[in-house]
């Protein structure tokens, strides 16, 4: 290997995109316009203040740079678009047909009543945050995706008809069970190949809850639309604007329904901030949903949003990891109290957060454990985790000797091609 090419595969993913916009001629004010993003994205992105961004928006930069093989970006010659390539739950086409099917006459039979919808609504939160079902041999159909899968095309269409022909008050309690059915269809849908249906949902959810004129729904909602604007990489400032909006609604004072929604917002600002690398506005408004938090208790933690104490310190893992700061990550990882996160599709996600900072500390052995033991909590919820489906095909491959066998293992049972 010569001088010259052995230096430059010891270069960051930063470097690597510094020198190929210098090699371009291009400024940074000229990628952030073509990305969409600020100039001072572009420069934490170079300054490794940023990592390497999801696939699709990994290729957006590249041909920003005028590259047309991303390896020299990245680096890494094994690299393919099946690594990053997303799941497709057996139940999609059904809950699709739900969200797009156009009911222009109203079905000819009574609407459910709200207590009802409600009731039905609570229960598929508990379905969705609740652990795989045991048959003696792990059943991979009573995944919380199948078990949403499986309830969303009717919930839809009841609460779409109930709020369409209900008036007044029982209209408006419609509209929010409503709102909330979007939410859980949102859930189901992330990180499966239909993003345009994800953006169309978080917005119906958001129309939803302005109709039914309620603070909490528009709140709820607003927590929701910021996973689909900073997955999609929109400008952080558009985030954060519509998350403090959506604080100024809801009344002061200590009633846990607010005080929950408002540091769930204010966690969504933090995590903004830290996807672009602004650490400073990151933590000052980690510390505002750390003192919502605080004022709810150790015991709280609301019952579908999940907000409370140990998600307020689980985030921190993922804006540590945001913000490149992997024995940050690991530190709050130290002294994190699963037990404290009564979901396991949130426990599973913050084990693969956890295992992120171990793979970006070198620490592989570490990081297969994780991803073997967030599988344990929640197969579907790793199955459909785009960051464990980048990581193990390479550690299948080359991983500690060690674990090896158990990466293998584990990426044929989330289908990732090794």
């Amino acid at each position: 290997m010569s001088e010259s090419t052995d230096s430059a595969s010891s270069l960051t993913f930063g470097q690597r995109v510094r020198r190929a916009r210098i090699r371009a001629g291009k400024t940074r004010p000229i990628i952030a316009d073509r990305m969409g993003q600020s100039t001072e994205w572009v420069k934490a992105i170079e300054s490794g203040r940023i990592g390497i961004p999801r696939f699709p928006k990994l290729l957006r930069l590249a041909h920003a740079l005028g590259v047309e093989d991303i390896t020299e970006l990245t680096g890494d010659e094994r690299i393919i678009a099946t690594t990053y390539a997303k799941a497709e739950h057996a139940t999609l086409p059904l809950v699709k047909q739900a969200l797009t099917s156009f009911r222009l006459k109203p079905a000819d039979r009574q609407p459910e009543p709200v207590a009802v919808l409600g009731a039905r609504v609570r229960e598929a939160w508990k379905l969705w945050h609740s652990a795989d079902r045991r048959t003696g041999i792990r059943d991979r159909s009573e995944g919380n995706r199948t078990r949403i899968g499986a309830l969303l095309p009717s919930l839809l269409g009841d609460t779409q008809h109930s709020a369409r022909v209900l008036e007044g008050t029982e209209r408006r309690r419609a509209l929010v069970a409503l709102t909330e059915t979007y939410h859980l269809s949102q859930l189901f849908l992330s990180f499966q190949p239909v993003p345009d249906l994800i953006t169309l949902t978080s917005d119906r959810a958001m129309t939803a809850a302005q109709d039914a004129d309620s603070p909490r729904a528009i709140a709820g909602a607003a927590w929701y639309v910021n996973h689909v604007h900073r997955d999609a990489g929109e400008a952080a400032e558009a985030r954060v604007d519509l998350a403090e909006q959506a604080v100024a609604l809801l009344p002061d004072g200590e009633d846990p329904e607010h005080l929950a929604r408002q540091g769930l917002l204010y966690l969504a600002v933090a995590l903004s901030f830290a996807k672009t690398g602004q650490t400073g506005d990151a933590w000052h408004y980690w510390d505002k949903a750390d003192a919502a938090a605080r004022t709810l208790g150790d015991d709280y933690s609301h019952p579908w949003l999940v907000f409370g104490r140990g998600i307020v310190d689980a985030y921190a893992i993922t804006m540590h990891n945001d913000l490149v700061q992997p024995a940050k990550a690991l530190e709050v990882a130290d002294a994190l109290d699963l037990s404290r996160i009564p979901s396991a599709t949130r426990r599973s996600y913050h084990l693969i957060e956890t295992a992120r900072a171990y793979g970006m500390s070198g620490e592989r052995l570490a990081a297969v454990s994780l991803l073997k033991k967030a599988y344990e909590e929640s197969p579907e919820t790793i199955t459909y985790n785009l960051h464990a489906r980048a990581v193990l095909p390479e550690l299948a491959r080359s991983g500690p000797r060690m674990v090896r066998e158990d990466a293998q293992k584990l990426a044929r049972d989330v289908c990732v091609p090794v």
